[in-house]
């Protein structure tokens, strides 16, 4: 099963909540994200007019796709229930939240998945900490793998 993670969010924001979200693409975009051909970077998710849009994710076109392949960059419509959209806005408005992609994933009956979170930005002394946790439990864990 393939997954793309956006491995920067979890360095650049604390986590809040989780959803899982249908994606709308294209045949040539579920084409190439099967090859992995996605990319996080500046990517962003934001609620107009009671939809969900994911903005700037940069699924690559399909290698073997025609003249008819797709943007690259276009905004892609996120499948949301309307009462978890809602409660999405609601706590949108508070003051530095924002809505990020975490990662792409197939489904068991292989649709394509989006797990969006509700993150609220790290400052860099925050930075600095989570990265002396990580280091400190790769070392535990070579510490345990040589005994």
């Amino acid at each position: 099963m393939i997954a793309l993670q956006n491995r920067q969010a979890s360095h650049s924001y604390f986590i809040e909540e989780r959803y899982t979200a249908g994606i709308q693409l294209l045949g040539t975009e579920v084409k190439s994200l099967r090859e992995g051909k996605a990319s996080f970077n500046d990517a962003y998710c934001v609620i107009i007019e009671g939809e969900a849009w994911i903005k700037s994710l940069h699924i690559a076109p399909y290698t073997h796709g025609t003249a008819n392949n797709h943007d690259p960059l276009r905004d892609r419509k996120l499948l949301l229930q309307k009462r978890e959209i809602n409660k999405i806005q609601s706590k949108l408005k508070e003051k530095g939240l924002t809505l990020i992609p975490l990662r792409i994933f197939f489904s068991d009956s292989q649709l394509v998945k989006v797990e969006i979170g509700l993150a609220r930005g790290k400052k860099l002394a925050d930075k600095r900490e989570s990265l002396k946790r990580k280091e400190a439990e790769r070392e535990i864990r070579r510490g345990l793998a040589s005994n």
